[in-house]
């Protein structure tokens, strides 16, 4: 439940600094040298959509069962993750990293990659504790075990 709320409160930032720099998103996304124009427009607004949804849902519902949110986590970690390695081992200069949009911004380098790398350890636990809990969950209709009627 805490790593949902810290979780949370990181992506609805992240959207939050994105959000009031949009016009400068395509930009920011371009730098990392896989799109431009419209195709880095479509990124922001996907990434950013991706942040909020996970890190509002965690953040109003941190005990949640529901798998959209940790996919949602998951699909953000994984696009920022591979803009970062792609660009960082083709040895592209990126001035901002774009996370918190012209905000907190930083310089693409190892400790950006290192973040990258813990979103992505993050969400494979919360991918681990959703399998566990479906797992623990009985099918709907099916009685688990130990259940027992008494007419």
């Amino acid at each position: 439940m805490v790593l949902r709320i810290v979780l949370g409160t990181v992506y609805t930032a992240m959207a939050i600094g994105q959000l009031a720099s949009f016009p400068d998103m395509p930009a920011i996304l371009s730098a990392y040298g896989l799109m431009t124009g419209g195709a880095a427009t479509v990124l922001a607004v996907a990434l950013i959509a991706g942040e909020l949804v996970c890190g509002i849902w965690f953040l109003a519902r941190p005990r949640s069962k529901a798998p959209a949110p940790v996919w949602a986590y998951t699909a953000v970690s994984v696009v920022w993750t591979v803009l970062a390695v792609q660009a960082y081992t083709r040895g592209l200069t990126v001035p901002n990293c774009g996370c918190f949009g012209t905000h907190l911004t930083q310089r693409l380098s190892w400790l950006v990659l290192l973040q990258d790398a813990l979103t992505l350890l993050y969400a494979g636990l919360l991918l681990r504790g959703a399998r566990t809990t479906a797992a623990r969950e009985p099918a709907a209709g099916v009685k688990a075990r130990g259940d027992v009627r008494i007419p």
